[in-house]
């Protein structure tokens, strides 16, 4: 991943002050990371709120911000729907055959009895409207209190009977006695089938009389009196059987007013239009919907507040459980990830501008995976996929058009699939085609994404929608990859952070600096480069960045091109000017190529991470040859030394992070294992636990976080990869040869060492 700025121990906030390790400015950051999402959801899922009173006019067009029921509309729809319900008509099934038999039978009765025609008659007036009249209450009496039919049906059918009820002529009532057993038989017979065949679902019962005189004529009766007292029994009989239901009609209005759908306004349907008088009923439907300021419902900001602290919460936490010793990024970092969100969340909200119902696929043109991408390069793999669940999140509410929902699915899932593909992509990317590689995949990926929800969910977009939504998700993950491309060296300046990418760069041959090392002094090159190799492998065994250390050795020595002659690697063929000049400039000369390194480095705009590994591989060692020599040179001219100790160590500082402590061990080592004349495995080994010890005693590394169980695993790569790198050098056990027996101990022990402390001194010196 990036390199970050170097770390140091695990006392940092005693050691370091200002804003970069502050406690409070990390929470104040995360504060604003928590606004940035307050913010960025509070635009989707508030609506805009008006300031606005009954009898002023709008100043704008206000819209609906969701589909809302027009609750005005749709009481007037179920009247409408209320008013259309026809009256509910009830059958009854009277039996009035039943009463034509009854009052005929009870006139054959009469007719027969020893009395005066005169009674007969008034019997008649009296007996004959009662029997009618008690058929009808007795059957209401028979049904009430039952569930067969509702009081309110029975009330009815006796009010309009009671209205409909025939008058039967007094002439009627004078030829009923004339008739005798014979006819009344007949005159039953026919009565009664009129009766039966009249009476079919009679709401009103004049209708129906008005074809019992049409029916008689048609019958077998050729008397006149009996054809007179049929018609008018017959109509007398005769009673509607078919009646208004007030209790079922009311409940199918109310039924249908139930089964009425709601009149909706639709998303983006003009509320109030620019100039139009605000009435009540448009204030009250402005009120309902949460349009005005002055009727604000606080609730939805609370939870919104909630979840934003919630996600913000969530990423403090991932960070802080990422390392249990200490937080993993200083302020500076989080500064920069809190303006990636901004990015990322920008650009969200950028494509949604351009959504509209209509047009719901240009979301998927929105660069979802460029913050996964920056944080994955830029600071860390597994804080990219955490960022990846939360970016997925925004996407799929700040493009949601469906304001009846908070989440949208659809792109919830696009976010999720083209970051996880975007990480996946380019966590080992080490040159920018990388990116545009990466880029494709995204496209590829996203492009399949939509299809499957498509297939899933059986879109109802047309073909060409459906080609609009894939070609707009292909180019969506085009423009990531620009986007990132452009943005990458923004960040890698801004905030001093070197990625893979830059690191990569930096390490070409073809860079102005290192083809200036290479032509003026080669022997330094070469040097560089092997300790480049040696302090990766050491850096990465102990999990630090490797790749910073063997771009950082690549430069750590460029200010040797100041003075190129005054340093052994460079010196062929020729004496050393160091042995014709005082040691102290000696001193001078040597010291200055860290300094002179670091402002070469500048001059170059190189990432103040390899300028600090130029300026703190040294640390402040001690010079011990020069030291000693300009001891010697006090003796031999009796005179006092002016100079103390201190004078003949390097400037410093001391190394800050791990990658500086690793070049500087790695650069000494390179430098003894050179001096050696025939090294041997032993001599390697010990010549770098000596090293590392000599640093070690002299507090070299009090400054940077290194243990000493890491510093054992530095001891033990660096020996294998000096076996491997200089393996034609090194005699092995079995190949060291017997000293020979005209060569004393001492001596052949001396042969064999190289004097390893004084060449070494000798070699880090010059």
């Amino acid at each position: 991943m990036a390199s970050k700025e170097p770390s140091t121990d695990k006392s940092i906030s005693v050691k370091n002050y200002g804003w970069k390790y502050s406690v409070a400015t990390r929470y104040i950051l995360f504060l604003l990371l928590a606004l940035l999402f307050y913010i960025s959801l509070s635009v989707k899922l508030l609506p805009e709120r008006y300031d606005i009173q009954v009898g002023t006019h709008s100043e704008k067009n206000i819209a609906a911000p969701v589909q809302i029921e027009d609750n005005k509309a749709t009481l007037k729809a179920q009247e409408e729907a209320a008013e259309r319900v026809q009256p509910i008509y009830t059958y009854i099934p009277l039996r009035n055959d039943v009463l034509v038999t009854q009052l005929f039978d009870r006139i054959d009765r009469l007719n027969q009895d020893e009395v005066s025609v005169q009674d007969k008659i008034s019997i008649y007036k009296l007996e004959i409207p009662q029997r009618v009249d008690d058929f009808v209450r007795n059957f209401i009496a028979s049904n009430k209190g039952t569930e067969t039919y509702p009081p309110e049906l029975l009330e009815e059918m006796k009010k309009v009977i009671d209205q409909q009820a025939y008058r039967i002529p007094e002439e009627t009532f004078i030829k009923i006695p004339r008739l005798n057993p014979d006819d009344i038989n007949q005159v039953k017979s026919v009565a009664r089938d009129i009766v039966s065949r009249l009476m079919n679902e009679i709401v009103d019962a004049q209708t129906a009389r008005a074809k019992v005189a049409e029916l008689v004529s048609a019958s077998k009766l050729n008397d006149r009196t009996s054809r007179e007292v049929v018609q008018e029994l017959a109509r007398a009989s005769i009673t509607a059987n078919k009646f208004y239901n007030e209790v079922a009609t009311k409940e199918a209005k109310v039924a249908e007013r139930e089964n009425t759908p709601p009149v909706f306004i639709k998303q983006g349907d003009v509320l109030v239009k620019q100039g139009q008088l605000i009435t009540p009923e448009l204030y009250e439907l402005l009120g309902k919907n949460g349009l005005l300021k002055d009727e604000v419902n606080y609730w939805p900001e609370l939870g919104i507040l909630l979840f934003s602290i919630l996600l913000s919460l969530g990423i403090l936490m991932f960070i802080r459980q990422s390392d249990m010793n200490m937080f993993k990024y200083n302020n500076s970092q989080v500064l920069m990830m809190v303006l990636i969100y901004v990015i990322t969340l920008i650009s969200m909200h950028l494509a949604g501008v351009l959504q509209s119902e209509a047009r719901t696929y240009i979301g998927y043109l929105a660069p979802v995976a460029i913050g996964v991408i920056l944080v994955t390069l830029l600071l860390d793999m597994h804080l990219a996929y955490f960022s990846a669940i939360i970016f997925s999140i925004m996407a799929s509410v700040i493009l949601n058009v469906d304001k009846g929902e908070v989440f949208d699915f659809y792109f919830g899932f696009f976010a999720a699939v083209t970051s996880c593909v975007a990480i996946f992509s380019i966590h080992r990317a080490s040159q920018r085609s990388t990116l545009l590689k990466g880029g494709i995949m995204v496209s590829l990926f996203g492009a399949m994404s939509v299809l499957i929800m498509m297939l899933i969910q059986d879109s109802s977009w047309t073909r060409v929608e459906s080609l609009y939504a894939l070609a707009f998700a292909v180019a969506g993950g085009i423009l990531t990859a620009v986007l990132v491309i452009g943005l990458m060296p923004f960040f890698e300046v801004t905030f001093g952070i070197l990625s893979p990418l830059k690191l990569v760069e930096l390490s070409n041959p073809n860079h102005p600096l290192l083809r200036k090392l290479l032509t003026e002094t080669p022997g330094t090159y070469h040097h560089s480069v092997m300790v480049g190799n040696l302090s990766e492998a050491a850096a990465e065994a102990i999990g630090a960045d490797g790749l910073l250390c063997r771009v950082g050795s690549y430069y750590h020595d460029v200010g040797k091109t100041k003075r190129p002659i005054y340093f052994i690697e460079n010196q062929n063929n020729m004496e050393n000017p160091h042995d014709s000049i005082d040691p102290k400039l000696s001193k001078s000369i040597i010291v200055a190529h860290a300094r002179d390194g670091v402002e070469m480095q500048k001059d170059y705009k190189l990432p103040k991470p390899i300028r600090d590994i130029a300026e703190q591989h040294h640390g402040t060692t001690f010079l011990h040859f020069f030291y000693h020599k300009a001891l010697r040179q006090a003796e031999e001219q009796g005179i006092d030394p002016d100079f103390t100790e201190d004078d003949f160590r390097y400037p410093g500082p001391k190394a800050q992070s791990k990658e500086a402590a690793v070049v500087g061990i790695a650069d000494s080592v390179e430098a003894a294992v050179r001096s050696l004349r025939k090294p041997t495995v032993d001599q390697v080994e010990s010549m770098i636990e000596k090293i590392i010890k000599s640093r070690l005693d002299d507090h070299q590394f009090n400054e940077c976080d290194l243990t000493m169980k890491e510093l054992d695993i530095i001891a033990k790569t660096l020996k294998e990869t000096v076996m491997g790198i200089f393996h034609s050098r090194i005699e092995y056990p079995e190949e060291i040869k017997k000293p020979k027996p005209d060569s004393p101990p001492k001596q052949q022990e001396l042969a064999d060492s190289g004097d390893s402390d004084t060449k070494e001194d000798r070699r880090r010196s010059v």
